[in-house]
């Protein structure tokens, strides 16, 4: 089988790839060839930016695919261009999405489900926001899936949109576990802003792999968009209580206001869970009609605890004001003492 991952060498296009190389695939990456990876030679490479049309046909016009993988869709023009170049040449065409294609909707009440998607989209936060970023993000990726279902409803292309929340992985490249992994293993309290409070619904990355490779296999899902998440939805505070038993630590955490850890740089780092733009799916109609099934919460996060404690990471940069934070929050604990 011919398949091309766009992207495919950090996260979960890494595990895709090494599992499609192991089965024998006929299997080509397709990437800038920024990220350093030790993926198989036998693996075709062709480094391109995806957001350069012309680069893009020059390296892939004709070229025909049974199944695309495209981790990396993110604007309209992408999409246009993918379109362009595989409507006559693929048999499938998986991509990723992402449930903030929800948190830009109005008016929904969470877990979203896929009948969601239609509706009126909230006004643009101030452009100098970190907000407007998480907006827009949510914006562009709806306006790629729009792309994909119009071209579906015209000619019948074979695209399966997978509506992601957060991803769970010991691969991550925003080491949003690791942060909690080293500050419970310190033993100090984990600053969490006050607000927001929602619950967490994320996936793990090999669920998703699996789930991809189900696709690819059986061909089910074409001109739909599904819901990727795991089975729980757990507080915050749950959340902390898992990891730490999981871990044999002691889950302890002191309230702050947001504002001032995002002023003091330890947002989002110290909490990387708990903030606004994080989606909560209902994924009862992939189960349904896809068949799909999720790890256990406890036993993922028990396999990347596993992996933290066998390999000698390194922390990430921000973790250097891990001191910063203890003295805060031990600050904060003296003024908060009656």
């Amino acid at each position: 089988m011919r398949i091309l991952i766009i992207g495919g060498t950090r996260n979960m296009g890494y595990y895709l790839s090494q599992r499609l190389a192991r089965m024998g695939c006929d299997l080509t990456l397709l990437n800038r060839g920024i990220t350093a990876e030790d993926l198989p030679r036998s693996i075709h490479r062709l480094t391109v930016d995806r957001a350069n049309h012309r680069q893009m046909r020059r390296a892939l016009l004709a070229k025909p695919f049974d199944v695309v993988v495209d981790f990396v869709l993110y604007r309209r023009d992408e999409a246009l261009t993918a379109i362009e170049l595989f409507r006559d040449n693929v048999e499938h065409y998986i991509a990723l999405s992402s449930g903030q294609v929800y948190l830009v909707r109005e008016g929904l009440r969470r877990p979203y489900r896929e009948s969601d998607y239609e509706g009126g989209l909230i006004p643009a936060p101030a452009e100098t926001s970190y907000h407007y970023e998480e907006w827009l993000y949510g914006i562009q990726k709806r306006e790629t899936e729009d792309v994909m279902i119009a071209e579906g409803a015209r000619s019948d292309f074979p695209y399966t949109m997978l509506r992601l929340p957060m991803v769970n992985s010991a691969r991550d490249p925003y080491h949003r576990l690791l942060n909690y992994y080293l500050r419970l293993r310190d033993g100090g309290p984990i600053l969490v802003p006050s607000t927001p409070n929602y619950v967490l619904n994320h996936v793990y990355a090999l669920d998703v792999v699996d789930i991809i490779q189900s696709l690819i296999e059986s061909g089910k899902g074409k001109g739909k968009a599904y819901n990727i998440a795991q089975d729980e939805h757990v507080s915050h505070e749950e959340f902390l209580n898992i990891l730490a038993s999981i871990m044999g630590a002691q889950a302890e955490w002191l309230s702050a206001d947001r504002n001032a850890l995002v002023s003091n740089g330890f947002l989002p780092d110290c909490a990387p869970f708990r903030e606004r733009w994080m989606s909560a799916l209902d994924n009862s109609l992939g189960k349904t009609e896809l068949g799909i099934s999720y790890t256990p919460l406890v036993e993922y996060l028990t396999e990347i605890v596993d992996y933290f404690d066998s390999n000698a990471i390194t922390p990430p940069l921000a973790y250097r004001r891990r001191r910063a934070e203890r003295q805060y929050a031990q600050n904060l604990a003296v003024r908060s003492d009656p």
